[in-house]
């Protein structure tokens, strides 16, 4: 793969990661259309956390640009920008649409544009191929072709990197699909699984997360069923985890850019074929309602020691999606706020790892920079950083008033340290 020239279309949690081990060993171009993420990256610097400094500078053969322009010696583009959901819960393509129409204005013959971002079973040869024929001018399978590989990054994560996961690969032909396995083959030491199609490459990445939701929404029930019997939910998975084929899932709040996300575009596709997908979406709704869930219980352990909650003061332990990540994308911790905030509660939200210009542009919440002490009726801790693991009950309580309730959502201490968790 000598003449190999890489343009990776999209420098976030999974673009920057992917260029950065390309950039080692072949020539690559990482675009994005914020100007301001290319100049951080060209200073050595990686906001989103995922890269770090060393890395950037040992990528020898990665450039970085705004423009598409400086691309258009590539014969390999990656696409990996982002595929949210609508309001409505519908496929958000947009992203793909722009990032397809963009390449498509510089696609050559014998070009390869390979997909990452995730999407429902169909999508690339359905939406973004089209996209692609018609703006390059250029014949699907004769003069240019796809393929298809699934990011699996996990932000926040250091053991599990880009490297190490195995990757699944796929093409529009067979020639295509062994030049997409052998190009993922020289920076992933996990391996490859070639799958046999595009398709079955697509479906294979949106049930990954589709099974961790359902799963997840299931653990979810139980703590609801097993609050109402008063029974703590930490002892029961605890016990059952005692069998050897029992599923170590935990209750919590399902956000992020993928669980709370791809299993909507599987069922937008199910629907679109005539299916309505039942076990699914009850999953989806149970998890959407954790929030309020999370809400209703903190104001009734309020209630219950007769703390007003009308005008109350609730500290918010954690904003970002899950711990130890900057990551603010579909955090479900927004739904805890806005209930409280519907109680007519005083919310304040601390997290040392979220930009306060992000949470504010993005959601319009402000977090606190400290805490003030004996100003909380209600301490909420919402997600599972090391810095809220490590503080002591004392340190936790030193937040609230002299009567006040603290809440866990993440199993972050023991029942005897907390009034209440899931």
């Amino acid at each position: 793969m000598e003449d190999t020239r890489i343009a990776i279309i999209g420098l976030g949690y999974v673009g920057l990661p992917l260029a950065v081990e390309f950039g080692k060993i072949l020539p690559t171009i990482g675009f994005d259309i914020n100007s301001s993420r290319i100049q951080e990256l060209k200073n050595g610097y990686d906001s989103t956390l995922e890269v770090d400094s060393q890395d950037l500078n040992n990528s020898k053969k990665l450039t970085y640009t705004s423009e598409l322009n400086d691309a258009n010696s590539c014969n390999i583009f990656i696409v990996t920008v982002p595929t949210p959901i609508n309001k409505d819960k519908s496929p958000d393509l947009d992203p793909l649409r722009a990032a397809s129409i963009a390449i498509g204005g510089i696609l050559k013959r014998g070009d390869i544009v390979i997909y990452e971002s995730t999407v429902f079973p169909g999508a690339t040869e359905e939406i973004c191929v089209p996209i692609l024929a018609k703006y390059s001018g250029l014949l699907f399978n004769q003069d240019f072709y796809c393929g298809y590989s699934p990011e699996r990054i996990n932000p926040g994560d250091k053991e599990h990197r880009i490297s190490n996961i195995k990757k699944i690969t796929s093409g529009s032909n067979k020639a295509t699909a062994l030049k997409v396995d052998e190009l993922y083959n020289l920076i992933i030491s996990a391996g490859t699984h070639l799958a046999s199609s595009i398709k079955v490459a697509e479906a294979a990445k949106v049930i990954e997360n589709t099974q961790r939701d359902v799963n997840i929404a299931l653990i979810n029930e139980l703590s609801v069923i097993f609050n109402k019997l008063n029974i703590d939910t930490q002892e029961v998975l605890k016990a059952a985890e005692s069998k050897w084929n029992f599923l170590p899932f935990y209750p919590g709040l399902v956000g992020g850019h993928c669980i709370g996300v791809d299993p909507y575009y599987l069922t937008f596709k199910a629907i679109e074929v005539g299916y309505q997908p039942e076990i699914i979406l009850a999953g989806r709704r149970l998890n959407d309602g954790m929030g309020e869930y999370v809400a209703d219980r903190v104001a009734s352990l309020m209630k219950l020691k007769s703390i007003p909650i009308n005008k109350a003061n609730i500290l918010i332990l954690g904003f970002s999606f899950k711990e130890n990540c900057p990551d603010i994308r579909n955090t479900r911790v927004v739904d805890l706020i806005e209930r409280f905030v519907s109680f007519n509660c005083k919310v304040d939200v601390y997290d040392p790892w979220v930009s306060k210009v992000d949470s504010i542009k993005e959601y319009n919440i402000e977090t606190i920079e400290t805490i003030e002490t004996g100003k909380y009726d209600a301490i909420v801790l919402a997600v599972a950083h090391d810095i809220f693991k490590n503080m002591t009950e004392k340190e936790l309580r030193l937040a609230g008033k002299e009567k006040h309730i603290l809440f866990d959502v993440k199993y972050l201490k023991n029942t005897t340290e907390v009034d209440g968790r899931l």
